[in-house]
């Protein structure tokens, strides 16, 4: 019920009290004035005394006292009124506050009393500690079990944090998943803050029952506390949801401390998301190319297409800085499709026997539409398809392996090759092999690189190069960077390789000029040497 009405209902009733009040006064003065003598008259008439009575005055009476009965039950009416308005006031205020499903103050309850606790906190010399909880990967939760489970599942969640929170704290379900709990606590003593926080995230690791379903979850969480500069809620809970997003960062099922450091972060973390927005339609984000090798005969093969981004006033920025942002906001596809465009139309005049190799993130495999994407870019830019192969990671084939089958059967459908990346980091390699039509296996780098030294490192990869040649499947070995790395894959029989023993990911101009020494790139393509590689040569893969 909205305030205005609430004050037009309050005016009516009193109109009406009025109304009622006048005719009930108006009553008592007739009879007050008529009523004695008619009762007189009356009497007179029944015990046979008197001239009888007057039938005036008794008309008189029996009105006066129909108007005190019906003012009486207007009244009573109206104080029933009164009362239901009072009530359905109560329940709208409190309906306003709180969370339906798990009872807990809603965002507008929790900055209200949130406040109150701040402002006797402080006269009390004591802190406030928000605790930020947001579970991790709840959407899941709700795709594969339903609606039904997730907010089963919530209402579970929300009584746990309630049994382990301090008595007198202040819980709030914020929206979807999102859960906020303020408390006082001593200033000196922010490691029974830590132990809260810490019960919360082991207890919500474990299993939960909801709704007949058994659910395994975590939950991130961030931490601010009240301080001289820190004293209204809105900020506390600004920062709160700060540190709760870095304890994702960091790998989730934790809790992390609020400071100043993240948000200079966060603020940087902003200024790049902007930036990416206008600089991808402007053609800042370009293809660099790293060189794969045959390991047998150390002839060039092909590349691999990484993406680099020439940003205006702050140079090269490398792809660790710029992909996960473009994965959160969903710009992964545009980038990715602006990058290979460029590299389709640079490598179509390659020499006809090598290959390029692009990489689908996780983001993009989720778009049915992906291989239409792709033949038509490749269709736009004249770049064949026989030379094009697709590589797609393990961890990006668990959420929905029946998407993923269609998409890599239209590619194949055209001629373009499959690459499983970083095989051996998943869960399920050899289901995914026997499952989707892969025409080679990449080793991840973080096995490569070991090789020498860790003999596990050495007995995978031998593994992996033996499951390769069983299924007919080339391998192609990544973090190449010494030669007695390339002996020992050579000697395991990987006949096929990439890292920075044979030069780091260079820019288009740096390539062309490789290709064109090497008699791989038509002469009116070569352009002269116009700069030093150092800049290329200083980049990461």
């Amino acid at each position: 019920m909205s305030e205005l009405n609430v004050n037009r209902s309050r005016t009516a009733n009193a109109r009406n009290d009025i109304i009622t009040g006048g005719i009930v006064l108006a009553a008592l003065v007739m009879f007050v004035g008529t009523g004695s003598q008619a009762v007189s008259n009356i009497i007179d008439t029944l015990t046979g005394v008197g001239g009888g009575a007057d039938r005036t005055l008794s008309v008189a009476l029996l009105l006066n006292v129909a108007l005190i009965l019906f003012g009486y039950r207007r009244y009573r009416d109206l104080s029933k009124e009164v009362s239901e308005h009072a009530e359905a006031e109560q329940r709208a205020q409190s309906l306003a506050s709180l969370d339906p499903l798990t009872g807990f103050y809603n965002r507008r309850g929790i900055a209200d009393e949130g406040t109150a606790l701040i402002e006797r906190s402080f006269r009390r010399q004591k802190s406030v500690a928000m605790l930020m909880f947001d579970l991790d990967h709840f959407k899941n939760v709700n795709d594969v079990h339903g609606h039904v489970v997730g907010d089963a599942l919530l209402k579970t969640v929300a009584a746990e944090i309630l049994r382990l929170l301090p008595s007198a704290a202040l819980s709030s379900r914020l929206g979807g998943d999102e859960f906020a709990c303020l408390f006082a606590y001593d200033k000196s003593a922010p490691a029974a803050v830590e132990e809260i926080a810490e019960a919360v995230v082991a207890r919500l690791a474990e299993p939960f029952d909801a709704d007949g379903v058994h659910v395994h979850i975590s939950v991130s969480c961030g931490i601010a506390k009240s301080e001289e500069d820190c004293t209204e809620i809105e900020n506390l809970m600004r920062r709160a949801d700060i540190a709760m997003y870095s304890a994702k960062r960091e790998g989730r099922n934790r809790w992390s401390w609020f400071d100043t450091s993240m948000e200079h972060e966060l603020r940087t973390r902003n200024a790049l998301e902007s930036a990416m927005r206008t600089g991808i339609p402007r053609g800042e984000f370009v293809p660099y190319f790293e060189q794969q090798i045959d390991l047998t005969t150390g002839r060039l093969h092909g590349f691999e297409m990484l993406a680099r981004w020439n940003h205006p006033t702050q140079g090269l920025i490398l792809p660790d800085d710029f992909i996960p942002i473009a994965e959160e906001t969903g710009m992964i596809a545009d980038l990715s499709m602006a990058v290979m465009r460029l590299a389709f139309i640079e490598a179509r005049n390659w020499d006809a026997a090598l290959t390029l190799s692009v990489n689908i993130s996780p983001t993009q495999l989720k778009d049915p539409w992906l291989s239409q994407k792709i033949v038509k870019l490749l269709t736009e830019t004249n770049f064949p398809a026989t030379r094009l192969e697709v590589e797609i990671t393990e961890s990006s084939l668990f959420e929905n392996l029946a998407l993923a089958q269609s998409t890599v059967s239209s590619l194949k459908n055209q001629g373009i090759r499959l690459s499983l990346d970083d095989f051996g980091t998943g869960y399920s390699s050899l289901a995914h092999l026997r499952a989707l039509p892969f025409d080679r296996i990449k080793i991840d780098k973080s096995f490569v690189m070991s090789i020498i030294d860790n003999s596990e490192s050495a007995a995978i990869v031998n593994a992996i190069t033996r499951l390769g040649d069983s299924l007919g499947l080339p391998v192609t070995a990544e973090g190449i960077e010494t030669q007695k790395i390339e002996e020992r894959l050579r000697q395991l029989g990987c006949h096929k390789g990439q890292g920075w023993s044979y030069g780091r990911p260079t820019s288009v101009e740096t390539t062309r000029r490789l290709l064109a020494e090497r008699n791989l790139l038509p002469t009116s393509r070569v352009t002269p040497h116009v700069a030093s590689d150092d800049d290329d040569l200083r980049e990461s893969a």
